[in-house]
C-alpha cells in the first residue's frame, strides 16, 4: 500500500511541475531580434570564432548590435554568400 502513495505523491508532483513549467514557459519567454537568426541563416556555420566572437551565433548578435557592420569579418564567408549577408547588413541600416 505505501507503494501506492509513493506512486501516486510522484504522479501529483509530475503534472504540478509540468503545469508549472508551461506556465513559465508562457509567461515568461525571452523575445529574440528575428535578425539574428536571418543573418545566422547567411553565415556559413562553421563555428570557428576566427572573426573573434564565439561561433556564428555570436557574430551574429554582434552585427545585429552593430558591434560588426562587414561581412568580411566572417574569415570563412565567401563569393555569393559574403555578397548576400554584406547586402542585408546594408539594407538593415536603413
Amino acid at each position: 500500500m505505501i507503494y501506492v502513495y509513493a506512486c501516486i505523491v510522484v504522479v501529483v508532483a509530475g503534472i504540478i511541475l509540468g503545469l508549472a513549467l508551461g506556465l513559465a514557459d508562457k509567461y515568461l519567454k525571452i523575445e529574440e531580434d528575428p535578425r539574428k537568426d536571418d543573418i545566422t541563416a547567411l553565415l556559413p556555420g562553421a563555428n570557428c570564432g576566427a572573426c573573434g566572437y564565439p561561433g556564428c551565433s555570436g557574430l551574429a548578435e554582434a552585427m545585429v548590435e552593430g558591434k560588426s557592420t562587414k561581412a568580411s569579418d566572417c574569415k570563412v564567408i565567401k563569393g555569393d554568400k559574403q555578397k548576400a549577408l554584406q547586402d542585408y547588413l546594408d539594407n538593415m541600416k536603413k
